[in-house]
């Protein structure tokens, strides 16, 4: 049971964080990519909190022969920068800058019932699906 519960109170902790720190704000984060007109140095705060306990967390835990709840870690293989990596990093970022979303606070904001966080949803499920069955 907590091997399927620890990931949705996971989750939910992550949404918490993201909406108490402001990042389900699309003005927030695109004001931080704004160099040239009011800036706000918000994002890199929460970024910079965030590596300040996963860095020493991970390494703690990656020390370890297994996680607790699975029966080994699941790290991605490919660890080489390839042209299919550059394309999706490029995307995802043209994605944020223009709208100020990328999938974790675009989901937490879910929960306001607003039209724009649903339309971002819908609109990157259906990327997903469209590279499933596009791209091989």
């Amino acid at each position: 049971m907590l091997k399927f519960l620890s990931p949705l109170l996971a989750g939910l902790l992550f949404g918490v964080g993201l909406e108490i720190s402001g990042m389900t704000d699309t003005r927030v984060v695109l004001g931080f990519l704004d160099l040239t007109g009011e800036w706000n140095p918000a994002l890199m705060f929460v970024m910079g909190g965030a590596l300040l306990i996963t860095v020493p967390g991970f390494n703690y835990l990656l020390r370890k022969r297994k996680p607790v709840l699975c029966d080994d870690y699941c790290l991605p293989a490919n660890k080489s920068i390839d042209p299919k990596l550059l394309t999706g990093s490029a995307l995802f970022g043209m994605g944020w800058g223009l709208y100020g979303y990328c999938p974790g606070p675009a989901i937490a904001s879910l929960s306001t019932l607003g039209s724009e966080p649903v339309i971002f949803v819908v609109a990157m499920l259906a990327g997903m699906l469209l590279h499933r069955f596009t791209v091989r």
